[in-house]
């Protein structure tokens, strides 16, 4: 055997790490190796921590075979996917795991249920690179563990509707690009059709935006295109139904990455408002859960971007049969909102982007709101924070983990609360 730290070795992989790699107890500290599993007995060639499988001696009973022909160990593979390997019953628990383990990192130990899943064909809302080459426009994803571009054919976790259009969205694409430099776009399936944001562009020239507009016309399915947060055409608005009230996003704006765990969150959320009269919706985004919740009781929705906000609310002045509807623009990581302006609210809902809101917690404590929703990307941030709000008098009732980014490492929760 190779001296520890480089070199060829042969190690046993104990259990998966946060990011999805297998891990190998080695003579001087963990050993991360990708695409291997629990009980999995593996050559490695090894430089520091990291080890890549060379061949397999003992193979877990856990393995699949991977649906995507991107997804593998190969330098050429996509670097979206991590778990494609890996069974559905272990996988999910993986997946509850990460929420488990965040949490007693905090010393906290309250009920946490099971994952709610996702399938293949769900994601309606992907980020692809883009850059014109020799060959003409490249559209895809980074290989793994590096910036480099490649072609995406298949991915199975994006739906039909968008997957079933990557030709179009390649043509759209490549009128937009400037030389052989990387930009985003954003698609994103919308009730009417797609839905493109590009970012990371220089100005375009009036050329660039006459051939643009003239090759969306003519698309099929596509119904809008915006460049750098700028409309350069909308055929049709894009479309999204939270609840029954349908929303335009701003161009790129958030939205959840599936509508199945969009509206398996939301039922979480409304389930345990309860008979609230009048609630909070803090971090509210376009309105995901604030209009939903807007059925049945009075909503303060505040949001940072302007955008967003606005498309909240011009979606509830123009729906029907709902409680009103006020909105504020205000970013509450500098001004949060204070106790005594919570006091008047029976329950509070917060969605917060991945650092979470500890600065909001304390005022939140502080205001005695007898229920609390914390929704969460980050299991990490949502513990601390929960950890805060325990502190403060508040119990945790559940967690429920939700997935929507299949068979990568990241997962959702939504965490309920009484004081």
């Amino acid at each position: 055997m190779s001296a520890p730290g480089s070199g060829t070795q042969t190690v046993t992989i104990a259990r998966l790490g946060a990011q999805g790699h297998g891990i190998a107890h080695g003579e001087d500290g963990p050993i991360y190796v990708p695409f291997a599993l629990p009980g999995e007995t593996v050559s490695i060639a090894r430089v520091g921590a990291q080890g890549t499988v060379m061949s397999t001696a003992t193979t877990s009973p856990d393995r699949v075979a991977p649906v995507c022909r991107h997804f593998g160990p190969d330098s050429d593979a996509c670097g979206g996917c991590s778990l494609q390997h890996l069974a559905d019953a272990p996988y999910q628990a993986f997946k509850r795991q990460l929420v488990v383990d965040a949490l007693k990192s905090k010393g906290l130990t309250p009920e946490v249920k099971d994952l709610v899943t996702a399938a293949p064909g769900e994601r309606r809302r992907v980020v692809f690179s883009a850059r014109m080459t020799e060959k003409g426009l490249l559209l895809g994803f980074n290989r793994g563990e590096s910036h480099q571009l490649f072609s995406v054919v298949e991915c199975p976790i994006t739906t039909a509707g968008i997957v079933g259009r990557l030709d179009v969205i390649r043509r759209a694409a490549g009128e937009l690009a400037q030389g052989t430099d990387v930009f985003r776009l954003t698609v994103l399936e919308t009730r009417t059709g797609l839905d493109l944001s590009a970012e990371g562009l220089k100005a375009l020239t009036d050329a660039q935006r006459r051939r643009a507009t003239e090759t969306v016309l003519a698309l099929k399915g596509v119904v809008r295109l915006s460049v750098n947060g700028e409309i350069l055409i909308e055929k049709e608005k894009p479309l999204l139904d939270f609840g029954s009230v349908p929303v335009s996003p701003p161009p790129g704006g958030f939205t959840q990455a599936t509508r199945q765990a969009e509206d398996a969150m939301a039922a979480i959320v409304i389930g345990h408002l309860g008979k609230a009269k009048r609630v909070a919706d803090l971090f509210a985004g376009s309105g995901t859960f604030a209009l939903r919740i807007a059925a049945k009781a009075r909503v303060h929705a505040v949001e940072s971007d302007a955008k967003a906000i606005a498309a909240l609310d011009h979606a509830a002045r123009h729906a029907q049969g709902l409680k009103p509807v006020s909105i504020e623009r205000r970013d509450l990581y500098r001004r949060p909102m204070m106790a005594q302006e919570l006091k008047v609210f029976d329950a509070v809902v917060f969605d917060p982007p991945r650092a979470g809101a500890e600065v909001q917690m304390s005022e939140l404590v502080r205001s005695g709101v007898k229920k609390i929703v914390a929704v969460s990307c980050n299991p990490l941030t949502l513990a601390r924070d929960l950890a805060i709000l325990i502190a403060g008098g508040y119990r945790i009732t559940s967690v429920t983990p939700v997935d929507q980014f299949l068979w990568n490492p990241h997962v959702e929760a939504v965490a309920l609360l009484e004081k």
